[in-house]
């Protein structure tokens, strides 16, 4: 069973949220301020929020941008993960996936269907590494984006969670990259 060693340090963690949408702003973009309250209060940094456009190209730019920066460990995006027309998140970010996390959408549909039931199968959330950043592509609701950080996230990205998390392997993620295995790649 999960537990946090309290015998180890915090290590806060950056994170860069992008809210998919054609319509909201930053004024009214729920789900945006949702992750975003909940990176603040885990004692996380946010080193980045933005809106960007139901468009494969805009959000591919965004996020690439975002992985090429220093000070971003992980981008968080919400919406776009439906079946309608403009739903293009898991389209534009799956391909640059160097590694997928199968297990975060298996997790994520788990929890998901204990609030919403069957509901949940009509999103396509999904996660991955793109060189050494995580990539977590979740739906564009603020009751999502908090189970997602609840039950996934805030353990995971908890260096005193017990018995492993992200944070104690970020160091060695570009292992596949310094030995020169060309992106996509991975082992």
């Amino acid at each position: 069973m999960s537990r946090i060693d309290e015998s180890r340090p915090f290590v806060p963690v950056r994170f860069a949220v992008a809210t998919v949408s054609d319509t909201r702003t930053l004024a009214d973009d729920r789900s945006g301020d949702t992750l975003a309250r909940h990176i603040g209060e885990a004692g996380h940094v946010l080193a980045d929020r933005a809106i960007v456009a139901d468009d494969l190209t805009a959000i591919r730019t965004l996020v690439t941008g975002w992985v090429a920066r220093a000070d971003v460990d992980v981008v968080l995006t919400t919406g776009g993960t439906g079946f309608t027309g403009r739903d293009v998140t898991p389209e534009a970010l799956e391909p640059l996936f160097d590694k997928r996390m199968e297990g975060f959408s298996a997790v994520f549909h788990r929890l998901s269907y204990e609030v919403i039931g069957t509901s949940t199968i009509q999103s396509r959330a999904t996660a991955g590494l793109i060189g050494t950043t995580f990539v977590f592509v979740l739906p564009g609701s603020p009751g999502a984006c908090r189970d997602a950080w609840d039950g996934i996230l805030m353990q995971q990205f908890d260096y005193r969670h017990r018995p492993c998390n992200f944070v104690e392997i970020m160091p060695r993620l570009g292992e596949h990259l310094q030995r020169g295995l060309p992106a996509g790649r991975a082992v």
